[in-house]
């Protein structure tokens, strides 16, 4: 073993690219790589199965506008990222192209029954759905609703979503609320505010949110986190347990983004703009190395050269290792480090990455069933 791959017993810092939580099972990630003419085949790559776009979008209605989704570059975050487009003004847009409805529209994205089962949270499974997203300054919510994410049911008794973060106007302050439908039975059906937040700690500023649920009829959980990207200030936090987090009759839950906005009152909407990006959907019961995100343990950075990445990690158990580059459509490239038997502990390396073009990637730490994910960032 080298001399810079040996075990270090001091912590070293470097950049932090980004960091994804620890999942026993699986993890799958989405992110805008700024490809011209190819935001929906990305995004169906990765959430949809061939025959069922992701993509439920005004396109058909609106086809003089091209495509509602596309992929722009953010100077805030310095990478590209997805952006969701939605019209007042347009008169043959003024209809929700799922479903006919006239007094609805939406662009979202979402997966279906065929999509992986990676993507579908079932009764016993814990998942984490994790993202960014910045609502644009003067953004003009309805006073029926307005959804920017939601957590649907599929099958079954599916009408009202489980979960949403819905603006809202409000004649003394546009709100950010998180509603929650507990369908279990009739009389449960209705809108539950869990919380409610001044919409304008949002608007102009880049937020993550992470999203936990216990999937189950009587006894589930759910927790959201919303914190500012650039202060790392938390704006909207709620646990709840005991949920109804799928109903009796439903076959799956799953997440979907993007806006989907009452029209019946018209008058109070404008043409939007909302930006998404860093979508993850993880899946699978948490291990007892819960304590290693908050570590960050997998931390990588480009040399000044532009041609080593020099990563570090902690390793909590000993075993074989393998730090690989993943491609955004889940194609492996290369494997960039490779141990057959390596203790736990604390460890940091470089590998040569010369060969990569300018894209983005995902540097893919696994050792048994622990496994950690950074994204690296590469412009030539």
């Amino acid at each position: 073993m080298s001399i810079n791959q040996r075990k270090i017993k001091r912590i070293i810092l470097v950049c932090v690219v980004s960091l994804s939580p620890i999942f026993l099972f699986s993890q799958t990630l989405l992110e805008a790589n700024g490809v011209p003419n190819n935001t929906y085949e990305l995004i169906n790559s990765i959430l949809a199965p061939p025959a069922y776009p992701a993509e439920e979008t005004p396109d058909q209605f609106d086809p003089a506008f091209g495509r509602h989704i596309a992929e722009v570059f953010d100077t805030d975050l310095n990478q590209y990222v997805f952006e969701f487009y939605i019209h007042s003004s347009v008169a043959n847009e003024l209809q929700d192209e799922s479903t006919g409805d006239t007094d609805r529209q939406r662009c979202e994205i979402k997966t279906y029954a065929s999509s992986p089962a990676s993507l579908k949270g079932v009764s016993g499974d814990n998942v984490t759905y994790k993202w960014r997203f910045r609502v644009p300054v003067g953004f003009q919510p309805s006073p029926n609703f307005t959804h920017i994410h939601q957590v649907k049911a599929v099958d079954g008794d599916d009408g009202n979503p489980i979960f949403t973060l819905t603006p809202r106007y409000k004649s003394t302050g546009n709100q950010l609320e998180l509603i929650y439908v507990d369908g279990r039975s009739a009389s449960n059906n209705i809108n539950n505010k869990l919380a409610s937040v001044d919409l304008s700690l949002f608007t102009g500023n880049w937020v993550e949110a992470t999203e936990k649920i216990k999937v189950d009829s009587l006894e589930g959980t759910y927790s959201i986190v919303i914190t500012n990207v650039k202060t790392g200030t938390t704006i909207l936090s709620y646990s709840g347990s005991n949920l109804c987090t799928i109903r009796a009759t439903n076959s799956f839950i799953r997440p979907k983004w993007g806006i989907y906005r009452s029209i019946t009152s018209l008058s109070y909407l404008r043409d939007e703009a909302l930006r998404f990006n860093s979508f993850s959907v993880g899946k699978g019961l948490r291990t007892n190395l819960e304590s290693f995100t908050d570590q960050k343990t997998l931390k990588a950075t480009i040399s000044s050269t532009g041609n080593k990445l020099l990563f570090e990690y902690t390793l909590p158990n000993s075993g074989k290792v393998e730090i690989d580059v993943i491609s955004m459509n889940g194609q492996k490239l290369k494997t960039i480090y490779s141990e057959n038997n390596q203790e736990s502990g604390f460890y940091q390396s470089s590998a040569d990455i010369s060969d990569l073009k300018s894209g983005i990637y995902i540097i893919h730490l696994h050792s048994g069933n622990y496994s950690q994910n950074c994204k690296l960032i590469i412009q030539k």
